[in-house]
């Protein structure tokens, strides 16, 4: 009852969604450039200094501009571990330099923990903030600039190094964080529209193998009626139109998700395209019972396809078709007395499976005197 005839298509392979790289445009508009007006303290040393030295301005515009390169090539490039050596160690080592002769300097030792911050793993920039630590004690110990002035600085910087780096630590947590739920959604979304098309896929298949199958027999039929009854030619004629119609209108209904077919449709339609192939049908169906629309839907195209393999490969001359329910399922069985066997099972009757069972249902096949289909849903899911 397979229908080796037609094939299906898998849908084309798509590339998985990565993350988008940000922009040198957008890098410049963050608001950690806003950071960079921390190292206006620096001025402030030589602009409130009451014995102000010839080289203390020179010092401070240069360690000003020098931070001001330094963390804003990092902000464009964004964070990567090779800036322990591009960005922090210079930075570090213009602060212990500086910072002997302006105790302001010592802020370059907090930028430094915060491009760590945002480069390296957690371990690594915990001895970072470690290192910076001993090196704004090292700098506060050895500093020219008189008490409690230097203190100021020293101060401040043992502090921030901690606060800073560990919150940049926290933010860029967060950061891969919602770009790996970015991602998972647009994964997520990648499946959904796989399994839509998988979905229209298997609807199409039953769709155009039942209509077609019906189409080709009628064909068949009329162009040996056309020299000996020419009525029932066109008779069979314009019941080609009217399949041919319908399936257009069904392919249409399902390509834009709306379409839900019914066991009384399908039980008409079996008729009509059994009728050509001179198989008589018999069916079993308690009009008063009523199934919910999702397992009314997928038992109606199981229908289709078993009525369509019968058609065009059981060469049988009788079909049955029995719905019935107890209190545990709900059986749809659909037997010939054609030619029965072990082949392999089509397309239609692998979607076929797949379909049942998402209901939690089950497909048996039997392939000895004649070929019976059975398939039964759990009672849960289709009452």
């Amino acid at each position: 009852m397979s229908n080796p005839d037609l094939a299906e298509s898998g849908p084309e392979p798509e590339p998985e969604p990565g993350p988008a790289p940000r922009s040198a445009a957008t890098r410049l508009l963050t608001w950690e450039w806003v950071y960079l007006g921390y190292v206006l303290f620096v001025l402030a040393q030589p602009y409130f200094s009451p014995q102000q030295a010839w080289w203390e301005w020179p010092l401070a515009i240069v360690v000003c501009v020098a931070t001001a390169v330094l963390y804003g090539t990092t902000l464009l490039r964004g964070p990567a571990a090779r800036q322990i050596w591009s960005s922090i160690v210079p930075l570090a080592v213009i602060g212990a330099l500086a910072t002997p002769f302006n105790t302001n300097a010592s802020v370059l030792f907090v930028y430094a923990a915060a491009v760590a911050g945002k480069a390296l793993p957690w371990h690594d920039a915990r001895l970072w903030f470690a290192g910076l630590t001993v090196l704004n004690c090292v700098t506060a110990l050895v500093s020219r600039v008189p008490m409690p002035y230097r203190l100021w600085g020293f101060g401040s910087a043992l502090v921030l190094i901690w606060v800073i780096g560990l919150l940049e630590l926290k933010q860029r947590d967060r950061r891969q964080e919602m770009e790996n739920q970015r991602l998972r959604t647009s994964q997520a979304e990648l499946l959904a529209a796989i399994a839509e098309r998988e979905r229209i896929a298997r609807d199409l298949h039953d769709l155009l193998g039942h209509s077609l199958t019906a189409v080709v027999m009628r064909a068949q039929l009329t162009k040996e009626l056309v020299p000996v009854d020419p009525g029932r030619a066109r008779a069979e004629a314009e019941e080609i139109e009217r399949n041919a119609r319908e399936a257009l209108a069904a392919v249409r209904s399902t390509v834009t998700g709306w379409r839900q077919t019914n066991i009384r449709a399908e039980l008409e339609a079996a008729r009509r395209a059994l009728a050509g192939t001179k198989v008589s049908l018999r069916v079993d169906y308690d009009d008063k019972l009523i199934l919910v629309a999702a397992a009314e839907h997928e038992l109606g195209l199981a229908l289709r396809e078993a009525v369509t393999n019968v058609a065009r490969h059981a060469r049988a001359s009788i079909c049955h078709i029995g719905l019935d329910a107890d209190e545990e399922r709900v059986r749809l069985v659909i037997a010939d007395d054609g030619i029965g066997g072990t082949a392999p099972e089509g397309t239609g009757l692998n979607g076929l499976r797949e379909r049942i069972a998402k209901l939690g249902g089950a497909v048996q096949r039997t392939g000895s005197a004649g070929t019976t289909l059975t398939i039964t849903v759990p009672i849960g899911a289709a009452r």
